[in-house]
């Protein structure tokens, strides 16, 4: 049986999938899901954040992270829900790329 949950974290799984296919490559980063940002939001942030792009240090990849409770509280329904997403997905990667979201859609 798959839970709302899981079915959220393959709404992200889905999303970053079909950049790849888009961009015709990896995206070379980790993704998550956590259910509400920290309570310390960056600097740019006025609203309460959907998602959050931690770049890569150390060795390690770039981490993209998607906040469960904030996207569904935002979405009126299960298709605007998987827009929210890919939406979210989109904005962080364009971020990590230094490029525009619209030239990933």
């Amino acid at each position: 049986m798959t839970t709302r949950r899981d079915r959220f974290d393959e709404l992200v799984l889905d999303a970053a999938e079909g950049l790849e296919h888009r961009l015709g490559t990896p995206l070379g980063l980790e993704l998550a899901v956590e259910e509400v940002p920290p309570s310390d939001p960056a600097p740019w942030e006025h609203d309460v954040a959907l998602g959050r792009l931690f770049p890569s240090e150390a060795g390690m990849p770039a981490r993209l992270v998607v906040y469960r409770r904030p996207v569904l509280h935002r979405a009126a329904d299960e298709a605007e829900l998987g827009e929210l997403v890919t939406e979210v997905v989109v904005e962080q990667v364009a971020r990590m790329l230094g490029r525009d979201p619209e030239d990933l859609v």
